[in-house]
C-alpha cells in the first residue's frame, strides 16, 4: 500500500481523481482531492473532493444523499492520479444523471459496440425528442398500457418459440423482447444500472442459497 507522502500532488496541492462505478465500471466523474480531503475519503470510506470552484472541502452527497462508497483507490504509475471505485447511493452528476460523462464527442462507426446502456441511451433519446416515423417514438406516445400490451405478447412469443425447441427463433424473440422491456424501463424511469445491481444483489443471495441447499 502506498502512502500518501508519496503520491505527487500538483502545485496547488491537488491530485485528480477518476471516480468508477464498481458494478457498471463506467466513469462516474473527475474531480480533484488534496491531501486532507483523501485521508478525510480513507477514514469515511466516503469520497470527498476539494472544490477548485470554492476553494473548500466537499463530502459527495452531504446535501443531496448520493454519497460514494469508497470500494478501492489505486494510484497510477505516475503516482499523481487516482482511480477511486465506488458503491455509489445515487447520481454522481449535479444535474440528476447517473455520470457526468454523458455528452458523446465522437463515435467511430466501424469500431462502436453494441451496449445495452447505448441501446438504452437511443431510447431515452426517442423519448425526448419523438421523432415522425418511429416505432419507439409511437410505442411511448401511446403510452404504458401499450407498451405492457407489447412486453406481454413479446414473452408469449418466446415461449412459443422455446416449445418449439427453435433457436434461431427464441433469440430473434428474446431479442423482441429485451428491446421492449427496455422501452418499459425508459418510460418506468429505471437504469440499466438498477437492473445490474439487482442481479449483483441476488447473486449473491443464489449462491447462499445454493450453500444452505448444500448442508
Amino acid at each position: 500500500m502506498l502512502n500518501i507522502d508519496e503520491l505527487k500532488f500538483d502545485e496547488k496541492g491537488l491530485i485528480p481523481a477518476i471516480v468508477v462505478d464498481s458494478v457498471t465500471k463506467r466513469v462516474l466523474t473527475l474531480a480533484y482531492m488534496n491531501r486532507e480531503s483523501l485521508q478525510i475519503s480513507m477514514e469515511k470510506e466516503l469520497t470527498c473532493f476539494f472544490s477548485r470552484s470554492r476553494q473548500e472541502l466537499w463530502l459527495k452527497g452531504e446535501t443531496s444523499g448520493n454519497y460514494q462508497h469508497i470500494v478501492s483507490i489505486t494510484a497510477d504509475c505516475d503516482k499523481d492520479a487516482l482511480v477511486v471505485v465506488v458503491e455509489p447511493d445515487g447520481p454522481a452528476c449535479h444535474l440528476g444523471t447517473f455520470s457526468c460523462f454523458e455528452n458523446p464527442v465522437f463515435q467511430s462507426e466501424e469500431r462502436s459496440e453494441f451496449s445495452l446502456q447505448g441501446l438504452y441511451a437511443l431510447l431515452a433519446d426517442r423519448k425526448a425528442t419523438m421523432p415522425e416515423g418511429s416505432y419507439t417514438s409511437y410505442l411511448f406516445d401511446k403510452g404504458l398500457d401499450k407498451i405492457l400490451k407489447k412486453v406481454g405478447e413479446e414473452c408469449t412469443e418466446v415461449i412459443i418459440a422455446a416449445k418449439a425447441e427453435d433457436k434461431r427463433e427464441t433469440v430473434y424473440e428474446i431479442a423482441d423482447l429485451a428491446y421492449h422491456v427496455m422501452v418499459l424501463m425508459v418510460e418506468a424511469g429505471i437504469s440499466v444500472e438498477d437492473i445490474h445491481r439487482e442481479l449483483a444483489s441476488r447473486h449473491v443471495i443464489d449462491h447462499k442459497v445454493k450453500q444452505e441447499k448444500m448442508t
